[in-house]
């Protein structure tokens, strides 16, 4: 199994500690912190460094005031009254904590209001994106042929396509001393089957190996504040028609590690268990068993954009209780529900490649004989969205517009990182330290661009 940059989630905190945090009393959580660190060893010493960087990390995800907050949303809903908005806050639907005594409002609240009370859309002042309608159209069509294409063939991978990529990684202030910069890079497997670096600025130090887990192209920046990399991989659409009566329980050796935990997100909580059990009940074909948790998940969890991965304990456990989360804390939770009882599962990840309006993305896999290796993306496969085709579609299939630079979660880089990553659980946009502490999100800035896009034969 390769390391687990967050191994040390396992070492618990102090309980008061906890109870200080959990209270929102931040100032006095960061003086016992530092007091504790006095005579803390490892594990804990990492845990408790990270717990500071975490309190960092809040600030950031949570920047408004009340007022701040309020301005914002009614500007975007009719007639919206401060003490309408205060009740929003009391119901669920602005997401909010308290740091110190003070209310302060997440970042992306606002899109997650109007998918955690739907009532308030009819208000909404501004009507949707056309782009994003188009780019629904265009992927229907493109799931579409795919499955008509592996039909035709019996099933498999099918439609290729070549993707030119340019990603950019820009530091905001010239540093004093040499950066280290890491930048995701698609892995070389059954989905992509072909990867070509084009050019590189600087010229690259380590490109990890095709099969990483998390694979990227590093650099050092000794002058300069800007890394360009641009590349062409191939990327296939899969569908295969499964028939449950062929599958059989067996689970190659080299699977195990993906009926695994990997803390902090991948547990088997008791909670979970319970889960896993109401779900799958007396079901024994692990086919139809991850089918079942697929339907669930598919049909409880709605979809809500998260705060910083590294805020959560557990990931999983949060979307079980909560019946929220981004595309990634879905596929999470499908990963945990399935390893416990017994289909191995994997995360995949990197960028969803929609030519008309692409974007990060993560989803599943998972794994039944004899068909290996199938699809699940459970945000997207989301019966809340209303399109009766996508939760037939991304239980085992996939439409090939991904990027897909990882399949696990707070995996180590090749090189090393030495300091805290700014994701600690993906890896999709890069990352940056220096000499002497890890560069968070607000100090660069990062972007992929599609150059073009080929049909290839088959």
């Amino acid at each position: 199994m390769s390391e687990n940059v967050l191994e040390f989630m396992r070492e618990p905190l102090p309980q008061d500690l906890q109870v200080l945090a959990k209270s929102g009393r931040y100032s006095e959580a960061k003086s016992l912190i530092l007091e504790l660190l006095r005579g803390a060893g490892s594990p804990l010493r990492e845990r408790l460094l990270f717990e500071l960087d975490r309190m960092e990390r809040l600030r950031h995800e949570f920047p408004y005031s009340l007022e701040e907050a309020y301005a914002i949303a009614s500007a975007e809903v009719r007639e919206l009254s401060m003490d309408e908005f205060r009740s929003l806050l009391g119901r669920g639907c602005v997401d909010h904590v308290l740091v110190d005594g003070q209310v302060k409002v997440l970042r992306r609240f606002l899109p997650n209001m109007f998918w955690l009370c739907p009532e308030l859309r009819k208000r909404r002042l501004r009507g949707e994106d056309e782009r994003e309608v188009i780019a629904r159209e265009v992927l229907r069509g493109r799931a579409e042929r795919v499955v008509e294409a592996a039909r035709a063939r019996g099933g498999g991978y099918v439609l290729p396509l070549r993707y030119r990529v340019r990603a950019r990684l820009r530091v905001l202030k010239p540093s004093e001393y040499p950066l280290r910069v890491w930048i995701p890079l698609p892995r070389q497997d059954e989905l992509h089957p072909e990867v070509r670096i084009l050019k590189a600025s600087p010229e690259p130090k380590r490109v990890a190996p095709p099969d990483h887990p998390q694979r990227t192209v590093y650099f050092e920046l000794e002058a300069g504040s800007e890394v360009e990399l641009t590349y062409e991989y191939v990327s296939r659409g899969f569908h295969v028609q499964v028939d449950p009566k062929e599958v059989s329980g067996e689970v190659p050796g080299e699977l195990e590690v993906y009926l695994a935990e990997r803390p902090p997100h991948i547990v088997f909580t008791p909670a979970l268990r319970e889960l896993a059990e109401r779900i799958v009940g007396g079901e024994t074909n692990p086919y139809l068993k991850a089918r079942k948790i697929w339907d669930w998940i598919t049909s409880n969890v709605r979809y809500t954009y998260a705060m910083d991965y590294a805020l959560y304990d557990n990931i999983s456990e949060y979307v079980a209780t909560h019946l929220r989360g981004d595309c990634g804390m879905q596929a999470l939770l499908f990963i945990t529900l399935c390893r416990i009882v017994g289909v191995p599962a994997r995360w995949q990840s990197g960028w969803y490649m929609n030519p008309v309006s692409p974007g990060m993305h993560d989803w599943a896999q998972f794994y039944v004989e004899p068909y290996g290796w199938l699809y699940a993306d459970p945000s997207f496969g989301g019966r809340r969205r209303g399109e009766l085709w996508r939760p037939e579609f991304y239980f085992g299939s996939i439409e090939g517009y991904r990027l897909a630079a990882n399949v696990e979660v707070s995996a180590q880089f090749d090189p090393p990182k030495k300091f805290f990553r700014s994701d600690p659980v993906d890896s999709q946009r890069g990352e940056v330290e220096a000499e002497d502490r890890n560069l968070y999100y607000d100090e660069w800035e990062f972007s992929l661009d599609i150059l073009g896009v080929e049909r290839l034969p088959e």
